[in-house]
């Protein structure tokens, strides 16, 4: 079923997070039947752009990555975004209690996952590296994942909206000072050595 809710969450997202609310699924489960396979496609698609198309800065020659360095540089992001949705999901957690989220309502994960959807599915539009098509797609599957945050924040966690609107811009800070974090963390993979290596 989690799969399914990849499209319902970009068609009728209200109506998807009752249906999440009331499937109550497991972290594995969600893991195991949504998280691996959607967090697959922009890792995939990264693959074969950067190693099959390339990309081009202004008018110069088109810049490929060797297939080892690609292989391993998708690898991490893979990693690095399974990780970050949970340790999302774990914070989420730990700030419910703070706007009255009852024990049994703590779906963090869930939340972090799905609010996810639309970066992992648009992330296929990495099969075409090219930075302002990249951007673009980028810029509007945010938007959408910060609507899908705000919307589903209140209903997954039975809150009023008020009270949902705060946690929510909360955990928007969070994601923030993730997303820096992980930048931090790729300069110093980069500087021992892990970083792109181009074909010449």
């Amino acid at each position: 079923m989690s799969l399914g809710h990849t499209v319902g969450l970009l068609t009728h997202p209200d109506q998807e997070w009752e249906a999440i609310r009331e499937e109550h699924e497991s972290v594995s489960k969600l893991y195991l039947s949504h998280l691996f396979i959607l967090a697959l496609l922009p890792a995939v698609a990264a693959y074969y752009g950067t190693t099959q198309v390339g990309w081009q800065v202004g008018g110069s020659e088109i810049v490929k990555l060797t297939s080892s360095s690609a292989l391993q540089l998708c690898a991490l992001f893979y990693l690095a975004t399974l990780t970050g949705i949970y340790m999302i999901g774990r914070a989420i957690d730990f700030f419910a209690t703070t706007y009255g989220v009852g024990e049994h309502e703590h779906n963090g994960v869930i939340l972090a996952a799905y609010t996810a959807t639309p970066l992992l599915v648009v992330g296929i539009v990495a099969v075409y590296p090219v930075l302002w098509v990249n951007m673009l797609a980028g810029v509007a599957a945010v938007a959408y994942s910060v609507y899908l945050l705000y919307e589903g924040l209140p209903i997954l966690m039975k809150i009023p909206e008020e009270r949902g609107f705060m946690f929510a811009t909360s955990v928007l800070t969070v994601g923030l000072v993730m997303l820096v974090g992980l930048l931090a963390i790729t300069v110093i993979v980069w500087s021992v050595g892990v970083g792109p290596v181009y074909v010449s």
